[in-house]
């Protein structure tokens, strides 16, 4: 269903307020330069600060101004399931392709709870899901055993895999079949996680070398692996410098640092990233030939 390079959107804000043509601008050359899809309101789109209201808006312009060029896959998680059905419910009446669903943080739910809150969305909403698994940030891993028995729900499409195991792809193929959609949510990973089966990336390197990524991408897919390490060498510097400082500082500088109109500006509690971190970015943009 969803394959290659899917960057996870930074979101611009200007004066506090989210900038609607500047983001409109932002998905119009994400889709020039080959990106086979777009997630509106991930981590990196910031969803954590934005309200009910903003954060529906955003994903109703992704989805309106993608205009079916690519799908999109619209963040819908949250801690609380309630939410999450609230986000996946707006999602689908905009028109989203599937909903990207990250295992619930902060209250550290066992097992049956984790399965429990995603087959809870999925008994009330027929939106496709791809789950999220990120446990460097919600504490809650979404173990193979999990993922298998998730993807025996007709809704559950796939996972973006940010568990930094690249083994695990593998383990859930063997769980979960060989047509579930596996996208690496670890972009200086991607060359092994496609190595070992997975099918595209959801990529925060992508908000600022998307032609490059997408590039990677197909040279994985078409199994040309002298190409492909290439590219992974060439991109390194800058999956590493994008997460220099606090994620998406280092981003919406380099995205800016490219586009004028897309403002740096992030939300608190992030802030905008230090000197040695801007510093390792500019450089990164060299090596890269993006500057």
């Amino acid at each position: 269903m969803f394959s290659g390079s899917i960057p996870a959107l930074a979101t611009p804000f200007r004066d506090g307020a989210f900038d609607e043509g500047a983001f409109r601008d932002f998905i119009d050359w994400q889709i020039s330069e080959g990106s086979k899809g777009l997630v509106p309101c991930g981590t990196t789109g910031e969803s954590a600060t934005m309200t009910i209201e903003e954060h529906n808006r955003v994903i109703e312009v992704c989805i309106e101004h993608a205009a079916g060029r690519v799908p999109v896959i619209a963040g819908c998680g949250s801690n609380d399931t309630q939410v999450a059905l609230e986000h996946m419910r707006a999602a689908k009446a905009a028109g989203a392709t599937a909903a990207l669903v990250v295992a619930p943080y902060y209250n550290k739910p066992n097992r049956e709870g984790v399965y429990a809150h995603f087959a809870y969305l999925a008994e009330r909403c027929d939106l496709p899901i791809v789950l999220y698994n990120v446990p460097s940030r919600t504490i809650t891993d979404l173990d193979v055993e999990t993922i298998g028995r998730l993807s025996e729900l007709p809704t559950v499409v796939g996972l973006k895999d940010a568990s930094g195991n690249v083994a695990r792809v593998t383990a859930q193929r063997l769980a979960c079949g060989a047509d579930f959609c596996q996208l690496s949510g670890n972009d200086d990973m991607a060359l092994g996680f496609m190595a070992m089966g997975g099918v595209g990336c959801i990529s925060v390197t992508a908000n600022v070398a998307p032609r490059l990524c997408a590039e990677f991408q197909a040279a994985c897919r078409a199994g040309d692996w002298d190409v492909a390490l290439e590219l992974q060498d060439k991109l390194f510097p800058l999956h590493a410098a994008l997460f220099s400082d606090a994620s998406p500082g280092p981003v919406k500088y380099a995205i800016n640092r490219l586009h004028a109109n897309f403002s740096p500006d992030v939300r608190l509690p992030m802030t905008l990233p230090s000197a040695a971190s801007r510093e390792a970015v500019d450089k990164a943009l060299e090596i890269a030939g993006l500057i």
